[in-house]
């Protein structure tokens, strides 16, 4: 329940307790089995990649290359995906940040291998490159979004810890 300030018109001010839940929220259910799915899908796929590479021994050198880096962006995923189900708390939106920065990393390393073996290499290269460079610009559109949610959030958590700080001084 919120508080009605002592003055008429002005909006209610949310409880102590309020805030402090606010501070302290745990990941949603829909959130943690997102994450869950994501460190379960990643980690198959490391693994996946992992055993071609150790039980085919006559790739070719750009297949393993290919298969090590696949293996490299799956484990990467998947300490992502581990680190925030850990914490179980809300993560004030950094996780986002860090996993927009990483799919345009992605992104951009599938763009540029695209680029520099596709042409030689791969028949309809063009349509990988098309591909790469759709998934770096939603990639891009994301990590532009996520830091205006960050900087949101951090004017909230502010708000929300002056509130706490002024209502704590009255007791």
């Amino acid at each position: 329940m919120t508080h009605a300030h002592a003055h008429g018109g002005e909006s209610p001010r949310p409880a102590a307790d309020e805030i402090r839940r606010a501070l302290d929220g745990e990941l949603s259910t829909t959130a943690r089995a997102g994450y869950t799915l994501l460190l379960l899908t990643s980690f198959s796929a490391a693994i996946v990649m992992a055993a071609l590479l150790a039980t085919e021994p006559g790739l070719p050198a750009r297949t393993r290359i290919a298969f090590t880096v696949m293996a490299g962006i799956g484990v990467a995923w998947t300490a992502l995906a581990g680190w925030i189900l850990t914490r179980r708390r809300v993560l004030f939106a950094p996780h986002r940040i860090i996993a927009a920065r990483m799919a345009v990393g992605f992104s951009a390393l599938f763009a540029l291998g695209t680029l520099l073996v596709g042409p030689q290499w791969i028949t309809g290269w063009y349509w990988a490159l098309a591909v790469s460079l759709t998934m770096l610009v939603v990639a891009i559109v994301v990590l532009i979004n996520a830091g205006r949610r960050f900087r949101e959030l951090s004017a909230r958590r502010e708000q929300l810890e002056q509130a706490l700080a002024r209502q704590e001084g009255r007791r």
